[in-house]
């Protein structure tokens, strides 16, 4: 131990649970320490989970904040940008690389963690070298390791972009495709790591980036002995049973069930009252929330979230084969049209619910906006209806239109009543479930230019 650390012994602390942004951190006595996340001040919000001892170092690298003065300075051969982010194995900086000149995340060990217990750091390059050991799309890429000036370091790839918890609270629960589709690709990443023989102790939506791909932050394990964040863990975990494979799949369907529902399945701000209500507690019907999910889902999510383990997929690849076999082949719309649009100037999409708004700009200036819609048919019959509305519809237009209909190669016009009026529309569909985006992108882009066309020739306006 330092001789600081022998002149200034660590006060008491307690590990609390910051509800707003999904974090537990160590709270020293007296309550002076905000979280290292939000920077909010420990309030009602905070749900305590348990005293620790002054020993307890893994929580105290998420709060070490004297490796904060590296900010805007170099460690070898990184500048730090800024802290990104703090957790149970240390604090994770932006940073730029001097000779490759490429944005990296560091994630350094606190020097007076090191000097206390050599253990600490042995554990902190394993898990580092575990990590660079997993190599797959869905996982972040530890670069490298090393030590600088006194500090512990790991490189690791930075990824840009919102969490999915990011996305919970922006778009609200995703669709029951999307949302399965997202847990999968989850899954896979966590799959490689159990395949090692590693464990994540800690996964969250909060750990989970969603960038060009879903990425899993394989070096935010949680403490050995708080084992993961209380909406998270598994029943076992709070009897004090070592973290398994089983309980990272618990994890994975708190996940599933969020993406679904935009609620925790159990949630309390005390955290023996949490740990009595995963443990006996029912878990609420997700279809309460979610009435579109099909039972095919809703039974694949109940299995990742049974109270016994053995109940469970054993490992996140037997859950990922399940949550594949359930998606089949209906990729979810949002990936579809991501693959569709990509590289498109002028499209833009938004969703509202189950259904998506494209808006498309000309190169003449003209815009057009066409409705993507699955049908609200059982899922083996459901139709992905793609429409564009071209102007209100007025009979001394109908046999004009009747001619037009037999020029459209793709979609046809028809009539549709929109909120009590007659519109003129062109419409067009495929089978739900064997849709692909290259079927999306030709229809959207066909419907669209065949309604502003008939719209410019009806009412020389463009309006929609």
């Amino acid at each position: 131990m330092s001789p600081n650390d022998e002149q200034d012994p660590s006060p008491q602390m307690s590990v609390v649970y910051c509800e707003p942004c999904g974090q537990s951190y160590a709270l020293q006595q007296p309550a002076t320490l905000c979280c290292p996340t939000c920077g909010r001040s420990p309030n009602s919000n905070l749900a305590t989970i348990t005293a620790i001892p002054d020993t307890s170092d893994d929580l105290r690298a998420s709060a070490a904040q004297e490796v904060d003065a590296l900010i805007g300075n170099h460690l070898g051969v990184y500048r730090l940008e800024t802290l990104v982010g703090a957790g149970a194995m240390g604090r994770v900086y932006l940073a730029t690389h001097r000779d490759l000149q490429r944005s990296c995340a560091l994630k350094i060990l606190p020097p007076r963690l090191a000097d206390s217990d050599p253990n600490y750091v042995t554990r902190f390059l394993n898990e580092g070298r575990a990590a660079a050991s997993l190599v797959h799309p869905n996982i972040i890429t530890v670069h490298a390791i090393g030590a600088e000036q006194g500090f512990n370091f790991l490189e690791m790839e930075f990824v840009a972009g919102q969490t999915l918890r990011d996305l919970i609270e922006e778009d609200g629960p995703q669709t029951p495709e999307r949302a399965t589709a997202l847990t999968a690709r989850i899954a896979e990443g966590l799959a490689a790591a159990h395949t090692e023989g590693l464990l994540h102790r800690d996964l969250k939506l909060d750990n989970v980036g969603l960038a060009k791909r879903v990425l899993v932050d394989p070096l935010a394990p949680g403490n050995r002995e708080i084992v993961g964040t209380p909406p998270y863990m598994a029943p076992e975990l709070f009897d004090g049973a070592h973290a398994t494979a089983s309980s990272d799949v618990y994890a994975l369907g708190v996940c599933y069930y969020v993406l679904l529902t935009g609620k925790y399945p159990f949630y309390h701000q005390d955290v023996v009252k949490l740990s009595q209500l995963v443990r006996e507690n029912h878990i609420p019907n997700p279809r309460d929330f979610c009435p579109q999910l099909p039972l095919e889902m809703a039974e694949c999510l109940y299995q990742m979230l049974s109270k016994a383990p053995s109940n469970r997929p054993r490992d996140a690849y037997a859950a990922s084969q399940h949550l594949l076999a359930v998606l089949g082949q209906t990729e979810d719309l949002g990936s579809l049209l991501s693959e569709a649009f990509r590289g498109h100037q002028g499209i833009t999409w938004s969703r509202t619910g189950d259904n998506y708004r494209v808006e498309l700009e000309f190169s003449s200036g003209r815009h057009q906006t066409v409705f993507v819609e699955p049908s609200q048919h059982a899922a083996a019959d459901r139709l992905l209806t793609i429409t564009s509305i071209c102007a209100r519809a007025d009979a001394a237009y109908y046999e004009r239109a009747l001619r037009l209909n037999s020029d459209f190669q793709h979609g046809a016009l028809a009539l549709r009543e929109i909120q009590g009026q007659s519109y003129f529309v062109m419409l067009d569909s495929y089978p739900r479930s064997t849709v692909d985006a290259e079927e999306i992108r030709r229809s959207v882009l066909e419907v669209a230019h065949h309604a502003d066309a008939v719209e410019l020739l009806i009412t020389d306006r463009d309006v929609h």
